[in-house]
């Protein structure tokens, strides 16, 4: 079984959110989902409460223990899957990984046709419906995945 890292800014709402989401709907297919922050704080931090609220209202929740991180150069070694939820989080891992590690680097809306190329946007900054909107997002990707994983077209580096 593989293992999958979600990446976003400072690994407080969407990378946790959808390390909730993905283990709830893809334990079966990663044996490894885990989360962290391209800028996250070294000290490591609570989700968001915002963002644990709306987990909460989606019937999704984290350890209570969970703590976010920084992503760091051997993460990229150690995951077969990386998905950002930013094309700059892409940028920030290729320049730290090791060539043959880039891809497995992806943007997380290229598994959704529809969203493919798109940003997920970050809610910190916006209205408490901005994490619900993020949660869908990510339930899309989610079950884009787990089809393709099932149709054995899920190819992982």
């Amino acid at each position: 079984m593989a293992a999958l890292l979600l990446i976003c800014t400072a690994n407080i709402c969407r990378s946790p959110m959808a390390e909730a989401i993905f283990r709830a709907k893809l334990g079966d297919v990663f044996k490894t989902i885990a989360s962290a922050g391209v800028h996250a704080d070294p000290r490591g931090g609570p989700v968001d409460a915002r963002a644990a609220a709306a987990l909460a209202r989606h019937n999704y929740g984290l350890d209570r223990k969970w703590r976010s991180r920084r992503v760091e150069p051997e993460d990229l070694g150690q995951y077969d899957l990386v998905l950002v939820m930013e094309s700059e989080h892409a940028d920030a891992l290729r320049a730290k990984a090791s060539p043959e590690h880039h891809a497995r680097i992806a943007l997380l809306t290229d598994f959704v046709p529809e969203l493919a190329g798109q940003d997920v946007p970050d809610p910190y900054f916006g209205p408490v419906q901005g994490f619900d909107a993020v949660i869908g997002m990510i339930e899309r990707a989610a079950q884009r995945l787990l089809m393709e994983s099932r149709e054995g077209r899920l190819k992982l580096t």
